[in-house]
């Protein structure tokens, strides 16, 4: 039987409107802009597998990411605190040109400053995609009106601790050390997690930037009982030198919290503080593979830029301190992934060595989007990293602390300058754990010149409305060295046990 012609024309036509139809999506498919999942954690330090902070951490998922993506293993804060450091990396700039040193209440931080800069989830949201969030991402603010086209609202229920399971601090809430008696959906971290979830199974017209915030392993460190049971009977200490202030300038000495170390030695706590912090961590990766999971079983798995990162590191007893507030690599480090199907394939374990800091998140995102950063943005794209995680980086990473304090980070040293002009310096290649100052070695001298050339000439001012805690000695309230040198610090010396000197 033979087909007529004009049946034959027809179905010409309809197989080549067919092809052509399949090309546009395939087209649209590659030229598609790529979602963006942005897991911020809030005060985890370098304890998880991919980063071999503590042998006993318990981060498969966290460790699972890592392996498909770049992990840069050498990455530090904008500044160790919550506040300044996540308003330098969601508005793309340094504190020492904003002016924003120390926290703030983001509400009551002047137009005039912030209305200078676009938020990075604003920015997206302005070239054509939803954005979504919860949790913390910013800091003392969840949901500033134009950054986002939803955002969690969690529910509020009370979280009961189990403290004769673990320890407490009379009856601080903040200082509890312990399990909590409550239902996985009763916990925050689980809620933002479950919203993250309820995102990704959504249908969407348009590309989405996704944030998740995960509080914990932030104070108090409590979290179900389950993830306190999969931790060893004993838990293996940090290395800590106990007179590791001894060669360090007064400036240094400020910032370590010694009150915490005193307390956790005088209750013979310091274990149970290390197993609920490691928990805690376990905890966080939990509700990160939740999401993580989410995403692979949805249709964006291949169209979703992954980038995870923790706002600042954090002490447990190393140089006698604990939380953060300080510019030593257990403080300024942090973990730091990107993944990008688009680029990474297989579990390679890509890892880049090169000093990197998260001011670098924004132009880095905005090209791997497609999107130009706005002119002012500090920072440079990774994305030749991305590709080749051996490519250098022009720059190393400077970590600020309160005006005039600031550490520059390279692939081998740490230099530290204070506003009274102290410094410190360490090799990371022989003293990994910062414990001999090398400020005076002269063979060094080249080196300390070549660090102190990265530190910013010019400072923006301190910007003095909307600030909400204030708590570091720097160049705009030198008064208080003078009386810790003076009063705390001899104080200490008298106190504290183990001796400092």
């Amino acid at each position: 039987m033979f087909l007529r012609p004009f049946v034959v024309v027809v179905v010409a036509v309809t197989a080549t409107l067919l092809t052509n139809s399949l090309l546009a999506v395939e087209s649209r498919k590659a030229n598609a802009k790529p979602n963006v999942l942005f897991i911020a954690i809030d005060d985890m330090n370098d304890w998880t597998g991919f980063l071999g902070g503590h042998p006993q951490a318990m981060t498969p998922n966290l460790d699972r990411l890592a392996k498909r993506g770049v992990n840069f293993t050498n990455a530090h804060c904008i500044a160790p605190a919550c506040s300044p450091c996540r308003l330098g990396l969601l508005y793309g700039v340094q504190p020492f040109h904003s002016g924003l040193y120390p926290f703030y209440d983001h509400g009551k931080i002047p137009k005039a400053v912030l209305g200078k800069y676009t938020s990075l989830p604003k920015h997206f949201r302005n070239n054509g995609y939803h954005a979504y969030g919860a949790g913390k991402i910013f800091h003392g603010s969840k949901a500033m009106p134009d950054d986002w086209d939803d955002y969690l609202k969690q529910s509020g229920v009370k979280l009961n601790y189990a403290s004769e399971l673990g320890y407490q601090q009379g009856k601080s809430a903040k200082m509890a050390f312990c399990p909590t008696t409550n239902e996985l959906a009763d916990h925050p971290d689980h809620q933002v997690a479950s919203y993250g979830i309820d995102v990704l199974s959504r249908e969407h017209d348009q590309p989405f930037f996704l944030a998740v915030g995960i509080v914990k392993p932030h104070l108090a460190f409590v979290c179900p009982q389950q993830f306190f049971d999969a931790l060893p009977e004993k838990i293996t200490p940090p290395l800590i030198r106990r007179n590791d202030l001894v060669d360090v300038p007064f400036a240094a000495r400020a910032m370590a919290n010694l009150n915490d170390d005193y307390r956790f030695r005088t209750d013979e706590a310091w274990e149970n503080v290390h197993r609920s912090y490691l928990a805690c961590i376990a905890w966080a990766d939990f509700n990160i593979g939740r999401v993580l999971d989410a995403l692979d079983a949805s249709p964006y798995a291949d169209n979703t830029v992954v980038v995870l990162w923790s706002d600042h590191g954090y002490h447990q007893g190393e140089k006698r301190s604990f939380r953060k507030f300080s510019l030593w690599e257990e403080s300024t480090r942090v973990p730091f992934v990107i993944f990008d199907p688009r680029i990474h394939s297989g579990a390679a374990n890509r890892e880049c060595k090169e000093a990197v800091s998260l001011i670098h998140v924004y132009p880095t995102l905005c090209e791997l989007a497609g999107l130009q950063s706005p002119d002012y943005v500090d920072g440079t794209s990774l994305v030749a990293q991305l590709r080749d995680p051996g490519a250098p980086l022009v720059e190393p990473a400077i970590t600020t602390w309160g005006r005039g304090n600031y550490s520059v980070r390279d692939e081998r040293f740490r230099f530290t300058r204070y506003f009274d002009e102290s410094t410190e310096l360490y090799d990371h290649e022989v003293d990994p754990n910062e414990w001999n100052n090398l400020t005076d070695d002269a063979s060094l001298a080249k080196v300390k010149s070549e660090l102190a050339g990265h530190i910013p000439g010019e400072e923006a001012p301190l910007v003095r409305e909307g600030i909400a805690l204030w708590n570091v000695i720097d160049a705009d309230r030198p008064e208080r060295l003078k009386s810790f040198e003076q009063k705390d610090w001899p104080a200490w010396l008298e106190k504290i046990r183990p001796r400092l000197e």
